[in-house]
């Protein structure tokens, strides 16, 4: 089983347009994040139709995890996306969190799994990964190759498919040395990690391997990198940002500016 990593784009996820409010409703009543786009910020032109499901598996865990989230294809489906080509697409967790039931979570939405793919390696972020990898013999990408959770390599500007889109990588230390964030640009979703949050948060840097400075430089180039194409950030813990992102970045980039 592998995870294809091209240069290629590919888009098959349907975005609707709706008021940020409803999006938020979405997400607190239906438990999904990320397949509706608010048209806030940085929106795609009208003929721009994509599906993009993103479910955070942990919204409703009570003990000490990251988020999780599951990109998939069109609600629903329980077998591989596939894009408008008839090419499959991948179920894949973007971190898997820790102290929940994540197999199970997992299949309440899809049968299988096919990858997780990690933003960094803290404990909180890849805790139920015995029991996902017992549970569907699954696989694990991320930057740093000798780490005992990381199966496969995952650089600095590859792409890698998240349900039937290509994201592309950007290696972003500061809160550890292996964070990756990954940015689907025709969807213009991020998955940013511990890197930043809402409301101007960002992550730590007191714990090994932490340093203000690179983070400091890590939020600027992510800030370079999503300018003008970014329409929604999903982070490792808290509310995803669907309102007005690339202002909640640059509230991040001046917070950590402060000593």
């Amino acid at each position: 089983m592998g995870l294809p990593l091209d240069s290629s784009h590919t888009l098959q996820t349907v975005v609707t347009r709706v008021a940020s409010v409803v999006v938020c409703l979405v997400v607190r009543v239906a438990s999904v994040v990320g397949r509706v786009h608010s048209g806030t910020g940085n929106s795609k032109p009208p003929e721009y139709v994509q599906w993009v499901v993103i479910q955070n598996l942990a919204i409703d865990a009570t003990g000490m995890t990251s988020n999780a989230f599951l990109v998939v294809g069109p609600p629903g489906v329980h077998q591989p996306a596939t894009d408008d080509d008839g090419a499959t697409g991948q179920r894949v967790l973007v971190d898997c969190g820790a102290n929940f039931d994540a197999p199970s979570a997992v299949r309440d939405h899809v049968d299988e799994l096919d990858a997780v793919v990690l933003t960094h390696t803290h404990p909180d972020h890849v805790g139920t990964l015995p029991d996902l990898r017992a549970a569907f013999d699954v696989e694990t990408w991320g930057y740093d190759p000798t780490h005992s959770v990381v199966d496969n390599e995952l650089g600095a500007d590859e792409t890698v498919t998240l349900g039937t889109e290509r994201f592309e990588t950007l290696h972003t230390p500061g809160h550890k040395d292996d964070h990756l964030c990954l940015f689907g640009r025709e969807s213009g979703v991020l998955f940013a990690g511990d890197l930043v949050f809402a409301d101007g948060a960002f992550g730590r840097t007191d714990l090994a391997e932490g340093d203000r400075d690179e983070l400091v430089d890590s939020i600027d180039r992510l800030r370079e990198w999503v300018a003008g194409d970014l329409t929604e950030i999903h982070t490792g813990h808290g509310r995803s940002i669907t309102n007005e992102p690339e202002a909640s970045l640059e509230l991040s980039a001046r917070a950590a500016r402060v000593r």
